[in-house]
């Protein structure tokens, strides 16, 4: 049984798509233990504490030195012994590390198709706005695990979601959730989960 906590900032969309996964049984063989926040008032710990998960808030702003909250952030994710940490939206930078220390154990969801439009700055309605600004025709989601880079590290999968003439960044962020985040972060959940992820040449690929 794989050992998820998931790290999000803001409502936690992310978040309820993997519980609601878990619960129809498109994500098997995984527990979710735990959800952490930067943000006292982050929706997503009343969506934790609803389904019943333990839900704790570390917040940079407690703690007068950087190395203080990098340490508690580290602590916090160690005391739920997890096997996998899924960021769903946490927006900040990981210690140095905790990225190490989770190695080929950590994916993020980004609201993109990487490399296009990711790495510093690139969160958000800023990645929707940059998309439009540009005039693309396609965007989507990636997951990929997590490096030392912003952005970098190995792609598992990506889904691809029209851009549509009349989008604005709102109605395009709302899209890129329903059609992509929503479906890839779970996928490949499970497909960690059960062991279909493989790693060649600094690349993940899932299996069968």
């Amino acid at each position: 049984m794989l050992r998820v906590v998931v790290m999000v900032s803001g409502g936690g969309t992310n978040l309820q798509a993997i519980l609601d996964a878990v619960k129809d049984g498109k994500i098997t063989n995984t527990e979710i233990v735990g959800v952490i926040s930067n943000k006292k008032y982050a929706y997503a710990l009343t969506r934790a504490k609803q389904a019943g998960l333990p839900a704790v808030c570390v917040s940079v702003g407690d703690y007068a030195q950087r190395e203080d909250f990098n340490r508690a952030l580290q602590k916090a994710v160690d005391s739920f012994a997890p096997d996998l940490v899924v960021l769903a939206g946490f927006l900040v930078i990981l210690p140095e590390e905790l990225v190490k220390n989770y190695k080929n154990r950590m994916i993020n969801i980004h609201p993109a198709l990487l490399p296009s439009f990711g790495g510093k700055g690139y969160y958000g309605l800023k990645v929707h706005e940059e998309v439009l600004a540009r005039g693309c025709k396609v965007t989507g989601a990636t997951v990929h695990f997590v490096d030392g880079g912003c952005d970098s590290g190995p792609i598992l999968l990506q889904k691809a979601v029209e851009v549509k003439h009349g989008d604005t960044k709102e109605v395009l962020q709302q899209r890129v959730m329903e059609e992509a985040e929503w479906k890839i972060l779970p996928q490949a959940i499970d497909l960690i989960a059960n062991g279909r992820v493989v790693f060649e040449d600094g690349r993940a690929f899932a299996g069968e």
